[in-house]
């Protein structure tokens, strides 16, 4: 895609703050975070949305969604435990597909959104 916004980022054309990068992931801070911690994690190769995903996607899939909690803990909102058995902390992981799905940027990417709350923003 020549004029896709996040596979400028993904190619460097355009500066964002990374935070990962494999051969087939990105993630980069949102922003406008809803969120103390806002990242967005696409693939590189571009998928305009989920529904574009099949079978033959299901690595690399798992893969987007196996790197959230790396980054949750990375970015200090994992989830973890007290003596008791207690959580504490946490993320959201959200993927918007389509227009009725909140997508804004045709191409496809997890939000991972986390931190003390209150959040400013709920998206």
């Amino acid at each position: 895609m020549t004029d896709c916004l996040f596979c400028k980022i993904a190619a460097k054309q355009i500066p964002s703050s990374i935070v990962y990068e494999d051969e087939e992931l990105l993630a980069f801070k949102d922003i406008h975070p809803a969120a103390p911690v806002h990242l967005l994690v696409i693939p590189k190769v571009h998928l305009a949305t989920l529904s574009e995903c099949n079978e033959s996607h299901a690595a690399l899939l798992g893969k987007l969604l196996a790197l959230a909690p790396k980054l949750a803990k990375e970015h200090g909102c994992e989830v973890s435990y007290d003596a008791d058995g207690k959580p504490a902390g946490g993320y959201k992981t959200l993927i918007n597909s389509g227009p009725d799905g909140g997508q804004e940027v045709y191409h496809l990417h997890l939000h991972l959104i986390g931190g003390a709350r209150p959040w400013a923003g709920q998206r």
